[in-house]
């Protein structure tokens, strides 16, 4: 099992900060791509930014001048950081990380972390 714990969401004001954290944990090999999702009642999950195991970044257009994706390959961690908030950054906010499980076969899985509100609101 992997375990993906999320923090730091929460209500901001437009032009604030936020900072959201993702630590993963448990039957971990190595971890490829790491990235945050959002989604919005009854529409399709989509993604903001996301990093992979070199570094390399990919955001969304919306995240763009906005957004930082950052990870720590010893502690299994990503973080987002959002600056310059707007009401229209307002959703839940999904950790994603895609991972190669500990054991024989090496199996890949991708998994998701619970969601944390993001509120932009003044």
């Amino acid at each position: 099992q992997v375990q993906l714990v999320e923090s730091g969401g929460g209500l901001a004001q437009p032009g604030g900060s936020l900072r959201l954290s993702c630590a993963a944990s448990g039957n971990i090999f190595s971890i490829n791509d790491m990235g945050w999702y959002r989604q919005a009642s009854g529409k399709q999950r989509e993604l903001v930014a996301s990093i992979t195991n070199g570094g390399r970044t990919n955001y969304a257009d919306s995240a763009k001048g906005r957004f930082t994706i950052s990870r720590d390959n010893a502690k299994n961690t990503v973080t987002l950081q959002m600056n310059s908030l707007k009401p229209e950054d307002t959703d839940v906010y999904y950790c994603n990380v895609d991972v190669v499980h500990k054991g024989t076969f090496r199996i890949r899985g991708v998994h998701w972390g619970q969601g944390t509100q993001v509120t932009v609101s003044s």
